[in-house]
């Protein structure tokens, strides 16, 4: 009868993760999705613990608590522009977690076959997710270089260190007593994460953090075959299969490979684009009276955000100047970009914190076409997504990456502090498009300026 309660609240929990996961898709249902993810895993946790028969239970309890007050903390304290960086550690958090129950069961002498191929995977798995997520921490943090940082040889290296992991793998399972082989794989395993990620620059990030997401899954997946845990398997193979579908769908908006992604060759740098030469004088400085009159008689607006308006937190600002044009009868929505942003959803996610309407997020395959008949698309932040280089420049380093063709639209204002490149450090030829107007400054201020200029007109 307990062997049949377990198993019927592991499918329970099973049941809540795939329902959570499947709010997590859209923006509405979202926050319902994470909240039936944590109750499935609180049941498996609970069930788990009386299933071992746990009985000291100071530690649990004190896990519970300290983990519990650092989640809590994070999730108050964290602002939107670094939830890509807590993403990341939290990846590098659960490679690592699944690696030390891996080397637990390994020094505990659990040496049938079946574990010690699981241990030997999930030591492969854990180390290379947790090295390479905080790589990943540190680009995205600017502690290191978010360019792409050339590794002498990378290919050749990933396929040595690769194979020399495998190798390992192999012959830990043939001699499960030897440790020195554990840490020679634990080592190999380690440097192969961070020569994977070293070379990616922060155009990529998205994808990267989608595929070290899904490494964190199978990590935990694998780890179920350690421990005999039916749930840990199903969850983890659940994140690591829509992490892999989240990376080729990342992919797809960036023109990437998902064999490059896998291997860590992606954000090869390209010949070097002169800027002077493609602006050439042609930039037009605007201030927010006359964008202001621009938008007086607009009929349709379409905003475009990006990373800067993430890290000038104009998202609420953003929301009321929407509110002031909708008030004069402006049809308002934003073009969201699949990469936009430092993740996956990034932007979603940012403009839902500031209670945008969800039905006025457009994805790009439909907004696309709709841009011929705006009258007035304003980026804020958003360049290498907008650069029309991906589709006229064969020989740019982005060339190929679908974009928002928002240099289609009547007019474009562009709000940025400067002419500096994005993440792929690229001129963008949009500013001097004939239809563009540069509105520099910081994001809020001008939105909130752009807003009282607006107000000032009725």
């Amino acid at each position: 009868m307990q062997t049949e309660f377990i198993y019927l609240a592991y499918l329970v929990a099973a049941v809540l993760f795939i329902l959570g996961i499947k709010g997590l898709t859209k923006p509405r249902t979202a926050v319902k999705g994470n909240q039936l993810s944590a109750l499935g895993m609180l049941i498996a946790v609970v069930v788990t613990l009386f299933d071992q028969n746990i009985l000291s239970f100071q530690w649990i309890i004190a896990g519970v608590i300290i983990g519990g007050v650092i989640g809590a903390t994070m999730a108050t304290k964290v602002q939107m522009t670094a939830m890509p960086q807590m993403v990341a550690v939290l990846n590098g958090f659960g490679g690592g977690a699944s690696l030390a129950v891996a080397l637990a069961n390994f020094y505990g002498l659990n040496h049938d076959l079946v574990p010690m191929i699981s241990i030997s995977a999930t030591v492969l798995i854990g180390a290379v997710t947790l090295s390479g997520s905080f790589v990943a921490y540190a680009k995205l943090q600017e502690l290191i270089s978010g360019n792409p940082i050339a590794v002498p040889g990378n290919k050749v290296l990933n396929a040595v260190l690769l194979i020399a992991a495998i190798g390992l793998s192999i012959a830990i399972v043939n001699e499960p007593t030897n440790t020195a082989l554990m840490v020679a794989l634990v080592a190999v395993a380690i440097v192969l994460g961070l020569v994977l990620v070293i070379p990616i620059g922060g155009a990529d990030m998205p994808v990267v953090i989608a595929l070290l997401n899904s490494y964190s899954g199978i990590a935990a997946a694998t780890a179920g075959f350690i421990t005999n845990n039916t749930v840990l398997i199903v969850s983890g193979s659940l994140v690591g299969a829509s992490g892999l579908i989240l990376t080729s769908i990342m992919c797809k908006a960036m023109n990437r490979s998902l064999t490059n992604v896998l291997f860590g060759v992606m954000g090869e740098v390209g010949e070097t684009v002169d800027a002077d030469e493609v602006y050439a004088g042609k930039v037009k400085s605007s201030s927010p009276e006359e964008v202001a009159m621009l938008l007086e008689t607009a009929e349709r607006v379409v905003i475009v955000p990006g990373y800067g308006l993430a890290m000038a937190q104009a998202q609420h600002a953003v929301r009321d100047l929407a509110n002031v044009l909708e008030e004069r009868g402006t049809e308002v929505q934003y073009a969201i970009h699949p990469v936009a942003g430092r993740m996956p959803g990034h932007m979603n996610v940012l403009l839902a914190e500031a209670e945008v309407p969800y039905e006025q997020l457009v994805e790009m395959d439909t907004i696309n076409p709709q841009f011929e008949q705006t009258d007035v698309a304003i980026v804020i932040g958003a360049n290498d997504v907008t650069n029309p280089m991906a589709r006229e420049d064969k020989g740019s380093p982005i060339y190929g990456m679908p974009i928002l063709n928002v240099d289609k639209a009547k007019t474009v204002v562009v709000v940025k502090r400067s002419l500096s490149p994005g993440f792929a450090g690229l001129p963008n030829p949009l500013f001097a498009k004939d239809n563009a107007l540069m509105l520099f400054g910081d994001g809020k201020k001008a939105i909130v300026d752009l807003s009282a200029s607006l107000k000032e007109a009725d």
